[in-house]
C-alpha cells in the first residue's frame, strides 16, 4: 500500500513555530548573493556585509554551538571576471575566528580568482553545516 502526504507547513508541537533544525544533517543556512550587496535567497541568514573586494561575511539568526561548523561555498562570475585559464574559489573560514571573522554568530569568506587575487563575482552561495546552540 502505498502513502502520499501532502501539507503546506510543519510546526512545532505547540503549532506556533516552524520545527527547529537542530541536531539533523540538514544545511542549518545558506545565501546566495551578488557581489555581496544584493541577497538573492537565504535561509537563517540575518544579515550580509561587503567588507570590500572579495571579502564578505553574513550573520545568522540561530547561531551554530560552536565554531568547527562546516561552511563550503561556490561562485559564478560573468565573462568580464571568468576566462577558462582562470581558477576561482571561495574560501571559508577555518577554526581562528581573529584572522577569518568566523564565530558561532557569523562566517566570513572570501572570493578569489588567479593567483588568490580578491575579487568579486556575480553570484556567491554559501553553505554552512553544524549543530545549533
Amino acid at each position: 500500500m502505498t502513502s502520499q502526504l501532502n501539507v503546506d507547513t510543519i510546526a512545532d508541537k505547540a503549532g506556533t513555530g516552524p520545527v527547529g533544525l537542530t541536531k539533523q544533517s540538514a544545511a542549518k543556512s545558506f545565501i546566495n548573493h551578488f557581489e555581496g550587496t544584493t541577497v538573492n535567497g537565504s535561509f537563517n541568514v540575518t544579515s550580509l556585509v561587503d567588507n570590500g573586494t572579495g571579502d564578505h561575511e553574513h550573520s545568522f539568526i540561530n547561531n551554530h554551538d560552536d565554531i568547527y561548523y562546516a561552511a563550503c561555498g561556490s561562485i559564478i562570475s560573468d565573462s568580464s571576471v571568468q576566462t577558462s585559464t582562470q581558477t576561482h574559489s571561495v574560501v571559508t573560514a577555518g577554526n581562528t575566528p581573529a584572522t577569518c571573522h568566523h564565530n558561532t554568530s557569523l562566517v566570513g569568506y572570501k572570493t578569489m580568482h588567479v593567483g588568490n587575487n580578491a575579487n568579486d563575482h556575480q553570484m556567491v552561495q554559501v553553505i554552512t553545516h553544524g549543530d545549533l546552540a
